[in-house]
């Protein structure tokens, strides 16, 4: 396999991923202030491991899956490991997503012992609740395969991750369609009220950032008619049950994309996706997502 820490194919930006690891170690190692400019001084805040593994021991640890999924965000869980020991050997046991199974090595590094100690909960932290989203995402993509319905996730991220969150719900299969309020124009009853009516609102946003894609959250069909007929994109049908859905689908006829969401359940998914809706988009994706349990095991010797 390629460098374990590579973000080529990741979308992740690599000063967004350094200040991520540096950001996450210093919270763990110096309560938030920066960390030392050696990785030695750095490993020598975890005073635990200062005062119990001699220096200069090597060792070779192997980051182990405790729990079946997906896995997602080893590049960077590699990158907080080689900050407190930059010459480690990491071999990859497996790439972001996927599927691994209890018992496999995701990977295996190499290096001082106190550093890997003292890199050990940031790595796991990260990688763990990378790998809990891609795992529960990829549990509603296989709930509606076949359908040709997209699972995306939301807005509804750690503050501070969503780049990391967002990159394991396309590791677990789904995808993106907004990353902020900055992308994409998300016309909601407030601001229709505000505006004065679905069409103005459409027109205000089409005037002020006429290449932004404008989407229009709607409750009932009749609204999913005036906000196609005002230009809409794509629409946000909120709550909506399956036969309203499908009554939706058939009076946009294609005009506009539909997104379902709110009060969806791997039980009813599919129902969903069969209705012809093009999208399902689940915060829970990213608000509540178990971590996956991952574990960073020492061998003896």
């Amino acid at each position: 396999m390629s460098d374990p820490r590579s973000l080529e194919g990741t979308g992740l930006d690599e000063a967004w991923v350094t200040e991520l690891v540096e950001r996450t170690l210093a919270e763990d190692l110096t309560g938030g202030t920066p960390l030392p400019g050696a990785p030695d001084l750095a490993v020598a805040h975890d005073v635990t491991s200062a005062a119990t593994v001699p220096p200069g021991q090597l060792g070779t640890a192997d980051l182990v899956a405790r729990a079946d999924g997906v896995l997602a965000g080893l590049p960077v869980a590699a990158r907080v490991l080689t900050r407190l020991a930059p010459g480690a050997a990491l071999t990859a046991g497996a790439a972001d997503g996927d599927r691994v199974a209890r018992g496999d090595v995701l990977l295996t590094v190499r290096g001082p012992v106190r550093a890997l100690l003292a890199a050990e909960r940031s790595a796991l932290n990260i990688a763990g609740r990378a790998s809990g989203i891609a795992t529960l995402t990829r549990r509603w993509v296989d709930a509606v395969a076949g359908t040709g319905a997209v699972v995306l996730d939301t807005r509804k991220t750690t503050p501070g991750l969503r780049p990391l969150e967002k990159y394991a719900v396309r590791c677990g299969g789904g995808s993106n369609k907004r990353m902020g309020l900055y992308d994409v124009a998300m016309v909601k009853d407030n601001h229709v009220a505000a505006a004065g009516s679905v069409a103005a609102a459409v027109a205000a946003v089409r005037e002020r950032a006429p290449r932004v894609t404008v989407q229009v959250e709607v409750d009932l069909p009749a609204q999913a008619v005036e906000a196609v007929e005002a230009g809409a994109d794509f629409l946000l049908c909120d709550n909506m049950p399956p036969d309203v859905l499908r009554e939706v689908v058939a009076l946009v006829a294609g005009r506009a994309e539909l997104e379902a969401t709110g009060g969806l359940t791997l039980d009813v998914a599919r129902a969903v996706a069969e209705t012809g809706v093009d999208y399902l988009s689940v915060g829970g994706l990213t608000h509540s997502a178990p971590i996956l349990d991952l574990a960073l095991d020492l061998r003896a010797g």
